[in-house]
């Protein structure tokens, strides 16, 4: 076979390849799930096929992981269920309204997790749903439903987990390592035109909504590969500690490329000749690094390096410094260059765990998988809420209209709306989500009604049957493996699944047929409707609270217990600056007035962590006493950043730019014994800090200096 053709038959396998293994499985475990149910009569095999469709994924760790929450979730919503039905299977009424309760809740923890756990209350509703509606009108077997639908959701989790993890395998522990291995060659190419000064103001804001975007979905497929291979778990710990010490890296280096931009007029220009052999022998080291494949031994290789290359950086630092003394700089240039340096240096230890860490990987046991400092997301509790309260309402007007009307499909109605209302509760524009998947299902239903009504009758045979049903499924799955696609073929799977599936005792109904489709086409424009009306996400109000969400993590980091603080607040900042991307697409200026309040939030606070740190670790002397000025100061100043950020304006911003300048003229006159340096003195460090708070406060393109005020969008422009 010629070279040429095998590599692009490689590189096929590697792109639309995927794509089409995914469909295959994707046939082979819904076959395989139809003839079981078929052979072991289940009442519904459309409910086995359904959770197929929903489980599958394109690595069998997420498959693993969505089977493990979607069990939980049955479970639990079985659960509750029967308590519902034992308590109210007298009082429809009753009965309904704590069912819309009950939904409301899941749907709220779907939008709060947002990841496999949000599946799980996904699932503890739609199971409910399934087992309750039913229960409205045949109380009596309310039980028995119950536990067929637990053995047909069973089923299909156990064929979809065996055909994805033993058919052609796609393994999210190798996605990891090769995501793990782009992003620190993606950064290191990153840091190395930043402290070149070639990284434009667009792409490193660029870097920074994508790093900060990585962090959440690396953190997601950390839990699934734990699912799939044991060697993982042995390192699941380092993996975590891995992507929260990349955070707390790529914040140092923010706020060392945004005091050298602050230094680039012609004052600084002295500053940035000193550190430029510091700023050079870094950025030789990273752009190395970007030769390579990043691996654990390049991991390695970077360790050692940094560690030769430290002694002779805090040489170069040195000699800055003494040059600059020589030349007489002025004492603003001397801390500016103090600051920049101690940032320069920091960068490097950071980068030297993260090295070491990474590096450690190599090994299935090792001291540094001790870590419990974990990725925390934080979540918007008021879109949660809302998403809640939506979908309770939804479905309790839904169910008593229902219940007035007696309408024979009127148990499909109330569960599709539910159905659709708690899937696009995860989804940053339910609107749109919902309209994909009743797209999806106007297709489902087209060609459900001809295959059941025109092909079907003449099939005779298992085999047939799925020749039949192939090409339907095969479409539903190509769209589903496309993530612009994905609603729509979500919509168009389950819902031909649950109408137009045959049983084990087929009946050709065609007023049946047509009046569940109805009924479910329906419920999905009402629920589209309704995420469109009521409080949608992707509006200022929602612009509004994320940005005073990131507003309080400053208040976290000036307020909060320091233990785990930091990981908090790097994980916290990431998973709101994601969240807003999301909500904000389309509107350039809400994302990037997101992104400079994020920035603003990341300098602030991670310099006032630093400082509560530092002086967690002083030592018991004199100078250091709780009593001493410079500890008053910055308390002082710790208040004036609260009232800041709590509410921006330029009286507070002046107020907390004098609580910083006060904290510095206090620190400065503080004798310390020991040497100077920001390597031996913990006060010339905490000066350090505090310099980078003032020059952050002083930045002109900080949020905190607009006229505008907080949570201020404009409205986006019409066409005249």
């Amino acid at each position: 076979m010629p070279n040429s053709l095998k590599l692009a038959l490689r590189a096929w396998a590697r792109s639309d390849g995927l794509t089409w293994a995914f469909v295959a499985k994707g046939l082979l475990s819904a076959f395989l799930a139809l003839w079981l149910a078929y052979r072991l009569e289940l009442p519904q095999p459309s409910t086995v096929l359904a959770t197929v469709f929903i489980v599958m994924q394109t690595q069998s760790g997420q498959v693993l992981a969505k089977s493990f929450y979607r069990l939980l979730g049955t479970l639990l919503g079985l659960a509750v269920m029967v308590l519902l039905i034992a308590l109210f299977n007298q009082e429809r009424g009753l009965f309904m309204l704590s069912l819309a309760l009950w939904i409301g809740l899941c749907t709220a923890g779907a939008s709060r997790y947002r990841d496999f756990r949000g599946y799980a209350c996904v699932l503890a509703g739609y199971t409910a749903l399934m087992i309750g509606l039913p229960a409205t009108q045949m109380p009596e077997g309310a039980f028995m439903q119950a536990l067929w639908r637990v053995l047909e959701i069973s089923l299909g989790i156990l064929c979809t987990g065996l055909v994805h993890g033993l058919v052609l395998p796609q393994r999210s522990s190798d996605d990891l390592q090769l995501r793990l291995q782009a992003r620190l060659r993606e950064f290191a190419g990153f840091a190395s035109s930043g402290l070149q000064g070639d990284l434009g103001e667009a792409h490193f804001e660029d870097y920074n909504v994508r790093f900060a975007a990585a962090a959440v979905s690396l953190e997601n497929l950390r839990n699934a590969s734990a699912f799939e291979d044991p060697h993982m778990r042995l390192r699941h710990g380092r993996l975590g500690r891995l992507n929260s010490e990349f955070l707390v890296l790529s914040t140092r280096f923010h706020a060392l490329h945004q005091l050298l931009q602050r230094l680039a007029g012609e004052g600084g220009q002295r500053v940035r000749d000193a550190l430029q052999p510091s700023l050079a022998e870094v950025a030789t080291l990273l752009a190395a690094l970007q030769q390579r494949p990043c691996s654990e031994a390049d991991a390695e290789w970077l360790r050692a390096s940094l560690e030769n290359a430290r002694p002779q950086l805090m040489q170069n630092i040195r000699q800055g410094r003494l040059w600059l003394a020589i030349g007489r700089a002025q004492e603003a240039q001397q801390l500016d260059y103090d600051t920049a340096a101690e940032l320069l240096y920091r960068f490097t230890g950071d980068l030297l765990d993260y090295a070491r860490t990474h590096a450690s990987l190599l090994d299935h046991q090792h001291v540094r998988e001790d870590w419990r400092d974990s990725f925390r997301p934080r979540a918007n509790l008021a879109a949660a809420a809302v998403a809640g309260g939506r979908s309770a309402l939804l479905m309790l007007l839904l169910g008593l209209f229902w219940m007035a009307t007696a309408w024979p499909s009127g148990g499909t109605f109330v569960l599709t709306a539910g159905m659709v209302a708690a899937l696009a509760s995860t989804s940053s524009s339910p609107g749109r989500l919902s309209a994909q998947i009743g797209l999806g299902a106007l297709g489902g239903a087209c060609l459900g009604f001809v295959l059941t009504f025109w092909i079907l009758p003449w099939l005779d045979g298992f085999a047939l049957l799925c020749c039949a049903l192939a090409p339907v499924f095969a479409f539903g799955a190509w769209l589903c493996a496309r993530p612009a696609s994905a609603g729509h073929g979500l919509g168009l799977l389950m819902w031909f699944c649950m109408i137009s599936l045959p049983a084990n005792l087929t009946i050709y109904d065609p007023l049946r047929l047509l009046n569940e489709y109805l009924a479910a086409l329906l419920a999905m424009g009402v629920a589209t409707v309704a995420a469109l009306i009521i409080l949608p996400p992707n509006r200022p109000w929602l612009w509004r609270r994320l940005e005073h969400e990131l507003r309080m993590c400053v208040v976290q980091a000036v307020s909060g217990r320091l233990a785990g603080l930091v990981g908090a607040f790097e994980s916290g900042t990431r998973d709101l600056l994601s969240q807003a991307y999301g909500v904000a697409s389309g509107r350039a200026d809400v994302q990037r007035q997101l992104l400079r309040w994020t920035f603003a939030v990341q300098e602030v606070g991670h310099a006032v962590i630093e400082l509560r740190l530092e002086q967690m670790r002083l030592p018991p002397l004199d100078c250091y006493a709780e009593a001493m000025p410079w500890r008053y100061a910055i308390r002082a100043m710790g208040r004036a950043l609260i009232r800041l950020f709590v509410r921006p304006g330029e009286v507070n911003r002046q107020r907390a730019l004098q609580a910083v300048e006060q904290a510095i003229d206090t620190l400065r006159g503080t004798a310390e014994p020991c040497a100077p340096q920001f390597d031996s003195s913990p006060l010339r460090r905490m000066l350090s800090y505090l310099h980078f708070i003032r020059s952050s406060l002083l930045d002109p393109l900080s949020p905190l200096r607009a006229p505008e005020p907080a949570g201020h969008y404009p409205r986006a422009a019409h066409a005249a």
